[in-house]
């Protein structure tokens, strides 16, 4: 989960293609690490989700803890490549406006 390349505004993050239980904290301690030295000035984290076929509630809890974390720090959080079926889970759990949602395929 390497960060992906982003502007001097934001920093990028490659969400897994299975954002579970079993990956979920390992996502959630690199976005951390990638919020803890993003520069003065860094506005936005965006969150690649265009692999993630799957996301389930310990990945959900990942992404909002990453939220709150960059909230915290005045960072918001765009998740981009948001598929159908994420972007229901999203609506479905009431927390699609937390996020900035950039629509992917699908």
């Amino acid at each position: 989960m390497a960060p992906a390349p982003g502007t001097s505004q934001e920093r990028a993050l490659a969400a897994p293609e299975h954002l579970d239980l079993e990956r979920s904290e390992a996502f959630r301690r690199a976005a951390v690490t990638l919020l803890d030295a993003v520069p003065a000035g860094c506005k936005r984290l965006v969150v690649d989700l265009s692999a993630t076929v799957r996301l389930d509630s310990a990945g959900m809890r990942a992404l909002l803890l990453v939220r709150r974390r960059a909230a915290a720090l005045g960072v918001t959080v765009r998740l981009r490549g948001v598929n159908g079926p994420i972007h229901s889970l999203l609506t479905l759990a009431k927390v699609e406006d937390l996020f900035e949602l950039d629509p992917g395929p699908g």
